[in-house]
């Protein structure tokens, strides 16, 4: 804006022997100048600097804004406005207020912010045009968070290798297992007999139980996935999908939940519960899948030590699970604690991927 505003000869001949009222003005870290204070007051004037410009005195090198060296040298210049408020409208133009050509030709498909804007904020709102109810109600509203949640890790975490339509269908993969396996498979697990018991033997039910059943499901479609592929995948890109079928199994278990035990809860811990169910929790389920597809990915990378990382990759997310369940209701800050702990582990994992390779190829 300002560069085809330098000064004239006379300007620079005036600047050698009037220095001390030179002004630079800095904009995104370049200078531009030096400039007279009129200058400066009728570019000021004219819309094409701010008052709030840094600037720069010339001899002095002290740093400040256009408005205070202005006012310290008696200038206290007003913007003249472009006309009145028709004239202003006239000069925006009906095409910036209101783009309707730009709409017509339908090259917002290609933008990405917009249709992610739109999912996220219209998705509830066109399903009130559908009579549901019930259990349709939980799960729609489940899966509305559960895309929000997919949109995240797909901008930290997905790779070249990440696909959209391999993400939808590993998500209903792992919702159908959950459904076949809790509808009464779990049951054979008889370690779920020690959850009832006192802590610490809690532990046991908790960690054999429900850790090993639950991530043994969210690690079912990641082999299917694996099995399937048809080029050697990245550890990282085994990350994004367990990820997302841990958040596949949040759905099914915040359902369940708040149909059956939040239902049976008061309004304020109902609600409470729900928002958790939706958000929270969903997101440690998550991350629980993400450290298995970590010990997956590798496993297939270095079939000779496959055995010993496919174990790891089912006993680290069910110990880390267990634990956060056992402590829950016992002692609620050390479930916190552990919750944190999965965080790390998984960012971990990731920073150390390299070194772990180097290890592994040995």
């Amino acid at each position: 804006m300002l560069r085809g505003h330098f000064p004239s000869i006379i300007m620079l001949i005036f600047a050698i022997t009037n220095t001390d009222k030179m002004i630079y003005i800095i904009r995104n870290d370049r200078e531009y100048g030096p400039y007279t204070e009129d200058v400066v007051a009728k570019y000021v004037e004219d819309g094409k600097l701010l008052m709030h410009d840094k600037a720069r005195d010339a001899v002095s090198g002290e740093c400040g804004t256009v408005a205070r060296f202005l006012e310290l040298r008696g200038f206290r210049p007003e913007v003249r406005a472009h006309g009145t408020l028709r004239e202003q409208l006239r000069a925006i133009g009906t095409e910036f207020i209101f783009p309707r050509q730009s709409m017509i030709n339908r090259r917002w498909r290609d933008d990405t912010r917009l249709l992610i804007l739109a999912v996220v904020g219209l998705s509830l709102s066109v399903l009130l045009m559908f009579p549901i109810g019930g259990y349709l109600v939980f799960y729609a509203v489940s899966l509305y968070f559960a895309v929000i949640w997919g949109m995240f890790f797909y901008y930290f975490f997905r790779t070249r290798q990440v696909k959209i339509v391999t993400t939808a269908q590993l998500f209903f993969l792992t919702q159908l297992i959950v459904f076949l396996i809790f509808s009464g498979l779990n049951s054979l697990n008889f370690f779920y007999f020690f959850t009832k018991m006192p802590f610490p033997a809690s532990i046991i039910g908790y960690v054999l139980g429900v850790g090993v059943t639950e991530e043994f499901v969210k690690m079912l479609p990641l082999l299917v996935l694996v099995r399937r592929a048809k080029e050697p995948i990245l550890p990282q890109t085994l990350v994004y999908y367990g990820l997302m079928s841990g958040i596949a199994f949040g759905v099914f278990e915040g359902v369940q939940y708040q149909v059956t035990v939040n239902a049976q809860a008061d309004y304020t811990s109902a609600f409470f519960l729900n928002i958790a169910r939706l958000t929270s929790l969903p997101f440690l389920h998550a991350l629980w899948g993400g450290i298995c597809g970590y010990f997956v990915g590798f496993a297939n990378l270095y079939p000779r030590y496959k055995k010993s990382l496919y174990v790891l990759a089912l006993a680290i997310p069910a110990v880390l699970h267990g634990l956060y369940d056992t402590f829950a209701s016992v002692m609620y800050v050390v479930s916190l604690g552990i919750a944190f702990i999965s965080v790390l582990a998984l960012t971990t994992y990731l920073n150390k991927s390299n070194s772990f390779r180097e290890r592994l190829r040995q």
